[in-house]
This record gives C-alpha cells, sequence and structure tokens, in this order.
C-alpha cells in the first residue's frame, strides 16, 4: 500500500511567461480556453502527419513503399497518438473546443481525424454524454459493467462482444426509450456513414481501407471497453450510482501527461464539465470527500494495469499501488479483501433505485 504524501506530479495549467507571438495569439483566438492549446497543437500534428499518411495508401505506389508506409501509419496510430486523441475527443465532447467564429472546426475532430482512429463520426459523443454519464454505469447504462463478475476474463469477453456486435442497437433503442431522438440519429448516422465509407473506399483499395479505417476501429473498440471495465470495476453494490464507489481515480501516472489526467475518473463523474488541468488541484482539496466515501486511488498505475492486475487476478500488485487515504487499512491483506468485495457480480433487480451521492 502507498499513503498519500500530498505530493501529485499530474499536469496542472502554468500560465506562459512572457508575451505571446503572432502565432499563439491566432490560435487563442481560435478556441474558448486557451487551456486547450496542446489540442490545437495535436491536430495541427495529426492533420500533417497521419492524415497525409492515410492518403498515401490510397495511392499507387510501390510495394516496398506502401508496407513502410503501413507500417508507420499503425505504429503512430495505435502506440503514439490513439491514447491522446481519444482522450482530447473526450474532453472535446464534454467542452465545446473552438469558438463561434470558427465553430464549424468542432466537426473537423469527430468527422474527419476521428474516423482515422476508427471512431465513427459522433458515436462516441452520443454514447458518453447522452448515455453513460447521465446513467452513470448504473443498469440503464448500455455499457454497464454492474452485472458482469469484473475480475474475470470471461465476463469481460462477454462484456467485450455485447458491446462489439449490438452496442449501437441497444444505444439507439436507449436513445429511444428516453424520447432522445436526436441522439439516436447522430449515433446511427454516424455508424452507418463509417461502415458505407469504408466499404465504398475497399474497392478502391481493401488493403488500404483495412490498414488506415478497420484495424483502427477494432483496436479503438477493445481499448475503450478495457478502459470502461477497468474505470469501472471497483462498485460498491449498497450505492452503485455514488460516483466514490463506482469509479477509481489514478494519480501520478505517465498516463496522465499523455491523456489530459483521464485517470481522474471519479472526480470526471463528480464534474464532467471540470476542465481536465483542474483535476489535481481538485482531488487534494476534496481529499476528505474521498476518505468518507471509501473512495479506491491507485498511485503509479493506470486503467490498463488495473484491467490487466484484474484479468490475472493479481490483487497483490493492485494493493501494492492502492493509495490508503485516510489511514484505512492495516495490512494489504485488508487491502486485496476489499478490492475483491468491489468486484463481485452485481444482481441488477436488487439495486437500489436511489443512492446518497449522484
Amino acid at each position: 500500500m502507498k499513503l498519500f504524501t500530498g505530493v501529485i506530479t499530474d499536469p496542472v495549467y502554468v500560465s506562459p511567461k512572457g508575451p505571446d507571438n503572432a502565432f499563439r495569439r491566432f490560435f487563442k483566438s481560435m478556441i474558448r480556453d486557451e487551456r486547450d492549446l496542446p489540442f490545437l497543437y495535436l491536430t495541427l500534428e495529426l492533420t500533417l502527419i497521419l492524415l497525409p499518411l492515410a492518403v498515401i495508401l490510397y495511392l499507387p505506389i510501390p510495394g516496398w513503399l506502401w508496407w513502410t508506409a503501413a507500417i508507420v501509419y499503425q505504429v503512430l496510430n495505435n502506440f503514439r497518438y490513439k491514447g491522446s486523441f481519444g482522450l482530447m475527443l473526450h474532453c472535446t465532447s464534454h467542452r465545446v473546443f473552438f469558438n463561434k467564429k470558427y465553430g464549424i472546426l468542432n466537426h473537423y475532430l469527430p468527422w474527419v481525424i476521428g474516423p482515422l482512429f476508427g471512431q465513427t463520426p459522433e458515436t462516441y459523443y452520443s454514447h458518453h454524454i447522452g448515455m453513460h454519464h447521465p446513467e452513470n454505469n448504473m443498469p440503464e447504462d448500455e455499457s454497464s459493467t454492474m452485472a458482469y463478475q469484473r475480475d474475470s476474463f470471461r465476463g469481460f469477453s462477454k462484456y467485450l462482444a455485447s458491446f462489439v456486435f449490438t452496442g449501437i442497437v441497444t444505444l439507439c433503442q436507449y436513445f429511444i426509450r428516453k424520447h432522445r431522438q436526436k441522439l439516436m440519429v447522430r449515433a446511427a448516422r454516424g455508424e452507418l456513414i463509417f461502415f458505407l465509407v469504408c466499404i465504398g473506399l475497399s474497392f478502391i483499395s481493401f488493403p488500404a481501407t483495412l490498414t488506415v479505417f478497420i484495424l483502427p476501429f477494432i483496436i479503438s473498440r477493445i481499448i475503450m471497453m478495457v478502459g470502461n471495465w477497468a474505470q469501472h470495476a471497483f462498485i460498491d453494490a449498497s450505492e452503485p450510482d455514488n460516483a466514490y464507489k463506482n469509479s477509481i481515480t489514478c494519480i501520478n501516472t505517465k498516463y496522465n501527461h499523455k491523456c489530459w489526467n483521464d485517470g481522474y475518473h471519479i472526480s470526471h463523474h463528480i464534474k464532467p464539465s471540470m476542465h481536465w488541468t483542474e483535476h489535481p488541484v481538485y482531488f487534494r482539496k476534496t481529499l476528505p470527500e474521498y476518505i468518507a466515501n471509501d473512495a479506491i486511488v491507485f498511485d503509479g498505475i493506470h486503467f490498463l494495469h488495473v484491467w490487466l492486475y484484474l484479468m490475472t487476478k493479481r490483487y497483490d500488485l493492485l494493493a501494492r499501488n492502492f493509495v490508503n487515504i485516510g489511514n484505512r487499512f492495516n495490512s494489504d491483506e485488508e487491502i486485496m479483501a476489499f478490492l475483491r468485495s468491489r468486484t463481485q457480480k452485481i444482481d441488477v433487480t436488487s439495486v437500489p433505485a436511489t443512492s446518497a451521492v449522484a
């Protein structure tokens, strides 16, 4: 176990010293929050590097050059940019990126860059903003983890299969049930257009379409479910809609530098529109709430570690990185027992209608 010393190395906003140059002033004039300038720089980088690579793969070029471009594309897509882009899309779904003058550019990430990462246009927004946050991993959340044994690879496989093969259908059914037709249309439209474009481009070059769109799509769907599983793996069955008791927080990890403090999942559910740079400060300020609600905090690991340790039942490694806030536990064995109690399959028919903390 680890004790919380008060030291947090995760990124916070630091106002730059000195006057802005012309480029920075122009970029700041485009966006609603200057703290999101890193998003603009990343968007430009993807536009100038990944997008041209995608185009090259559809050109009639020598085989050795095609394979070189394909390998570079996959490495950049899945190892360098996937996490950063995915969580940039997440942040800009919660907080509008470009200001009103450049409002049309708010469609650029979901409709132009997103498909390169297998993100079907607007489906992510509809699922995450329109369904996941309002339902908060409760039974009506179509990506809820409650009904599964959450340290079981078999359980995760069922969860993943359900999302991959029926996810868009159940999402649309949810919106119909909730009388939110606009979100239903956005979700279905984005998914349908993505697949129709893939089919059309496959007639031009199936290898290029497989490389540029299909493989990233498959990998993204798996990674998103791995992340959501880990974020909502430890649930208190007596208060399953309490964000402190159905989510986790990961601090002091390189992942938070690369993925815009995504490790702060508890505070993200408490305040979904909070800017990504504010989470470390908010965590320190509200630490008593974490202690009072028996919140689960890990130090030095992130969601992929949590998922892997759960799949291999390495509760000892989870306990080793568990932050013993408030000195609630006396040993790693107590922590392991506590964590095991939070991963048990929950009978959703017995879930209370309301709970203490929304």
